[in-house]
């Protein structure tokens, strides 16, 4: 079965401890520092045991980042990062991009099948 890019991994090659904060940095798209920072925040400002312990069941309970996603290139991850965050605008952006290159096609294909003598001209002599 291959793995899911939707889901979340732990991601040990850029962690400290378990790769939880990493982690929740590649899914979100967060930066791994600003990530770090408010879960050490969260938990001096009150949270402390229950931060600590969302932190464990975490790092027990998700799986190691695939070898196939480590090295992704990083507008495949930001790709990825917004279908995670938002799947309804990732379709809709999807089919906006296809409309787009429809259209130019059928503008293409309008130009081609012109009565454009000079194109038509242009196109024997490359027979």
């Amino acid at each position: 079965m291959s793995a899911r890019r939707t889901k979340f991994y732990l991601d040990k090659r850029n962690g400290k401890m378990m790769g939880v904060c990493a982690g929740i940095a590649d899914y979100t798209g967060i930066d791994v520092t600003w990530v770090r920072v408010g879960v050490v925040l969260l938990t001096l400002l009150g949270g402390f045991p229950w931060t600590l312990i969302a932190y464990g069941v975490a790092g027990a309970v998700a799986g190691d980042l695939p070898r196939e996603f480590a090295d992704t290139d990083p507008e495949e991850a930001k790709f990825w990062q917004g279908v995670r965050a938002k799947p309804g605008r990732s379709i809709r952006d999807v089919r906006s991009r296809f409309r787009d290159i429809d259209r130019r096609l059928a503008d293409v294909e309008t130009h081609v099948t012109s009565h454009n003598s000079r194109l038509a001209r242009e196109i024997d002599a490359l027979r």
